[in-house]
Formats: structure tokens, C-alpha cells, sequence
């Protein structure tokens, strides 16, 4: 039996069929390369229509490379970014930041992936002293890497003390529309209305091919973005393939269709392993992904037959994710293949 790997992360699912569809649709005849084809031009309409006409937009092919370029048009060599421990900027890309950025990257412990001003303060120190780091950017994720989602309250909070001093507040949002979803508000509310500056939006994660987009809410902050966008490698010739992925992400909600299902079956999986004695539900299950404390010989029985990730060896903590094809039989399924395991142990 081959190993199910629809646990380990939302990018291991497939592409929304809605999608395939659209890319077919415009694989036929030509059109003008670099963005400046009907298809890229509608797409920046619906961009700005979901997240304000003010706003400047610019599509690239992964993540990874949003974060740093839109992080890098910002902020000077001299800089600091201040970030979650756990953020995918400082954990998963690495050490991108610091190498096309040039900045330091300021880790900051929080138990639930979450920042907060109080979290931040202790770490805003030699502001005007030539001999360190000056603090430009307070970066979070929306949902966060522990699948908890900021409320606008907090956002404007942590907005409003980075504008007081001089900074700008960047938001990671692979997965912005689970985190839209579960708070039942549009993606500009959870983002740019609640104060941020620079927004990572992405949909990989959520039903697209490939594709993610920079969105400054301030145009003055996106001057000369194109710029660093061809020197970084992620100026697409036939830009038509990812902006027609956004145009029908965006169309008919099927955005939020896809991050409320995956939440929901996040749900369900939460509540089927809290049945289990001896299984501990670590964070609130508030997007796409579960934490859970399983013990070590459960896990090792269980990755003989399904792949996910220990998030903590010695606490024996894991991460599991849905998506918007995860099913409810996939879930009964785990859940029964756990059972098992505690039993054995």
C-alpha cells in the first residue's frame, strides 16, 4: 500500500479543477508577453476590486520569493524584520531573507505563532544608534504557522504601533483566505483594511497551480517593485497562465469555497483525535492545520503509512494539514489508523 500524503501540507493537493479549465482557456492563439495581455489586465481588475483600487499589484510564481522581494523593496540593508519564531520567512526559506535582502532577521518566541505588541517591544532597541540594526518591519502570518488566525482588531493594533514608529507592517498570506474563511470577513478586511502594508497574497496553497501576488496598499511603498521583481527571477513571460489563475480563484468566491472546506475538515479531524484518550490537541484549530501531541511510537507505526511532519521531535507534537480535497473518509480513516497505533503501544 502506498503512503497517503494528503496529511503533510495543502501544497501536496492537486489543482482546482475550475482552474485547469481556465488555463485551458487561455492556451489558445497568442498574446503579449510580460503581463501586458487582456488576461493580466482583467486579473489587476478583480485584484482591485477585492483589495481596493489604491492598491499596486504585481504576480509572481512562488511564496517564497513574495515575501523577500516585496520584504526587499522596503527596506535598506541596515534594517531589521522582526518575525514569529515559527514564520515561515525565518523557518522555511533558507535563510532567503537574509541573503537577498541583506536584513537581519529578528526571531521572537510566541506560543500560539502569533505577535502582539508586548511580544514586540523588548525587541525594538538602538532605534537611531549607527551601531545596530534599526527596526523597520513588523512581519506576521495570516493564518499563522501554528494555524491560528489574527483578528482586524489585532492587526490594526500591531499596524498602528509599527506606524508610530516608523516601520511597516508586512503580512505572509499563503494561506490569508483560510484565515478570511474561518472569520467569515473578505480577504481585504483581515489585510489591508486592518492596517497592513505589504501583503504576500497567495493561492497555491488553496487550489491553484502555481502563482502568488505582491500587494502594497501603499503605492509609494511599491516604487520600483517591477524593477526588483526582474532582477529577483520572477517576472514571467507568458504571464497569462498565472493571472488567469487568479481571475477564476477570485471568481464566484471559489476562493473562500476552497478554504472553507479545508477548514472544516480541519475541524472534523481536531474533533474525531480529541475522542482518543492520550492524544492532546495543542493549538485552537482556527484554519486548515491541526497540532497534536501523539505519542512516539504511534507516531513511527503511523508514518509507515501516512506522511506528515514532527513539528517538535521532543514533544513529540506533529502537524497535520487539509485542503480543499481533503475528504471526510480520508479523515476516518487516519483517525481509525490512530486508534490502532494507541492501542499497540
Amino acid at each position: 500500500m502506498s503512503m497517503f500524503v494528503g496529511f503533510g501540507s495543502d501544497n501536496h493537493s492537486g489543482v482546482h479543477p475550475d482552474i485547469l479549465q481556465a488555463l485551458t482557456n487561455v492556451n489558445e492563439g497568442y498574446a503579449v508577453a510580460y503581463g501586458s495581455d487582456k488576461y493580466t489586465t482583467h486579473a489587476f481588475a478583480q485584484m482591485k476590486k477585492v483589495f481596493g483600487k489604491q492598491t499596486s499589484v504585481f504576480f509572481l510564481f512562488n511564496g517564497t520569493a513574495t515575501n523577500i522581494l516585496g520584504l526587499k523593496n522596503v527596506t535598506s540593508s541596515y534594517h531589521s524584520i522582526l518575525c514569529a519564531e515559527s514564520a515561515h520567512l525565518t523557518v522555511h526559506e533558507c535563510c532567503g531573507p537574509e541573503n537577498f535582502i541583506g536584513c537581519k532577521l529578528v526571531n521572537i518566541p510566541t506560543a500560539d505563532g502569533k505577535l502582539s505588541v508586548d511580544l514586540i517591544e523588548p525587541y525594538i532597541v538602538g532605534v537611531g544608534d549607527q551601531h545596530m540594526a534599526q527596526p523597520r518591519v513588523i512581519s506576521v502570518t495570516q493564518a499563522s504557522e501554528r494555524g491560528t488566525v489574527y483578528r482586524p482588531a489585532e492587526l490594526q493594533t500591531l499596524a498602528d504601533y509599527a506606524h508610530d514608529n516608523n516601520m511597516v507592517l508586512h503580512m505572509d498570506g499563503a494561506r490569508l483566505s483560510n484565515a478570511a474563511a474561518f472569520l467569515k470577513q473578505g480577504l481585504y478586511d483581515v489585510s489591508g483594511r486592518a492596517g497592513v502594508d505589504v501583503l504576500s497574497f497567495g493561492g497555491t496553497k488553496n487550489g491553484m497551480m502555481f502563482g502568488e501576488a505582491v500587494v502594497f496598499f501603499n503605492k509609494e511603498l511599491a516604487m520600483n517593485f517591477e524593477y526588483v521583481r526582474k532582477q529577483g527571477m520572477q517576472l514571467a513571460s507568458k504571464m497569462r497562465y498565472i493571472s488567469t489563475q487568479f481571475s477564476a480563484f477570485l471568481s464566484h468566491d471559489l476562493w473562500l469555497q476552497n478554504a472553507l472546506h479545508a477548514n472544516e475538515m480541519a475541524r472534523l479531524l481536531a474533533k474525531e483525535l480529541t475522542s482518543i484518550a492520550g492524544i492532546q490537541i495543542t493549538q485552537k484549530v482556527e484554519a486548515n492545520m491541526v497540532y497534536a501531541v501523539i505519542p512516539n511510537q504511534c507516531i513511527t507505526a503511523l508514518q509507515k503509512q501516512y506522511y506528515f511532519h514532527r513539528f517538535n521531535e521532543r514533544t513529540c507534537e506533529v502537524r497535520l494539514m487539509c485542503s480543499f480535497t481533503t475528504t471526510e473518509e480520508e479523515i476516518t480513516r487516519f483517525v481509525s489508523a490512530v486508534q490502532n497505533a494507541m492501542k499497540k503501544k
